[in-house]
C-alpha cells in the first residue's frame, strides 16, 4: 500500500506515520495490493481529526473519526473502514450473482478472496424469542425506554402489522412500518 500524509495544525512525525500504517497495514488484506491511502491529520483545540481516503478501482473509501486523543481516532477509523470494505465486499458479491458487469470488479479482490473469507463470515451471537403485544407507538417508545434499548419490535394495535420504533440519533423516535 502507497500512503501520503498530511497535516493540518499538527505535525506528523514518523511516530504517527509508522502507528497509521501499521494499522491499516492490519487490514490491508482486505484491499488490492497497490492501493494508495491518503491520510489527513488534523488537531482544531482538543479535538483531534483523521481522515482517511483510500482509493479503488471504481470505488472510493472515506473514513474520518474525531476524537480527543490521536490514536483512540487512528484506532476508530480503521474499525470504520475495515466494516466499510466488508460491506462493499459483500454487496459486490451478491451484485456479481445477479449482474455480470459486476465480475471485472469482483475479480480485483479474487485474488484475497481466500485469505479473507473467514474474516467476512456473519455469525448470530445471540437469539432472542418474545411474544409481540399489540399496542400503539406511544406505548411501544415507552417500553422501549423502560427495557433501555434503541429499538423495539411490537404489534401495532390499530393495523395488526409488525413495527418497529426506534431511537433517533437526534434524541428524537422513529417508526417503521412495512410496505406491501
Amino acid at each position: 500500500m502507497r500512503y501520503s500524509f498530511t497535516g493540518k495544525n499538527v505535525a506528523v512525525t514518523d511516530a504517527l506515520k509508522e502507528k497509521i500504517s501499521e494499522k491499516i497495514d492490519r487490514i490491508g488484506k482486505l484491499f488490492p495490493g497497490d492501493t494508495h491511502v491518503a491520510v489527513t491529520l488534523g488537531v482544531v483545540k482538543l479535538d483531534h481529526t483523521i481522515e482517511v481516503t483510500i482509493s479503488l478501482p471504481k470505488r472510493i473509501l472515506r473514513g474520518e473519526v474525531t476524537a480527543q486523543d490521536m490514536y483512540v481516532a487512528i484506532d476508530e477509523v480503521v474499525d470504520v473502514l475495515e466494516n466499510q470494505m466488508v460491506r462493499y465486499k459483500n454487496r459486490l458479491r451478491d451484485r456479481s450473482r445477479r449482474e455480470i458487469s459486476f465480475n471485472d470488479e469482483l475479480s480485483i479482490f479474487a485474488k484475497d478472496e481466500a485469505a479473507a473469507e473467514g474474516d467476512e463470515a456473519i455469525q448470530v451471537y445471540k437469539t432472542k424469542r418474545f411474544a409481540v403485544k399489540p399496542m400503539d407507538a406511544e406505548e411501544a417508545i415507552m417500553e422501549m425506554e423502560l427495557l433501555g434499548h434503541g429499538f423495539f419490535v411490537f404489534r401495532n394495535g390499530q393495523t395488526d402489522e409488525i413495527n418497529v420504533v426506534y431511537k433517533r440519533k437526534k434524541g428524537d423516535y422513529g417508526l417503521i412500518e412495512p410496505e406491501y
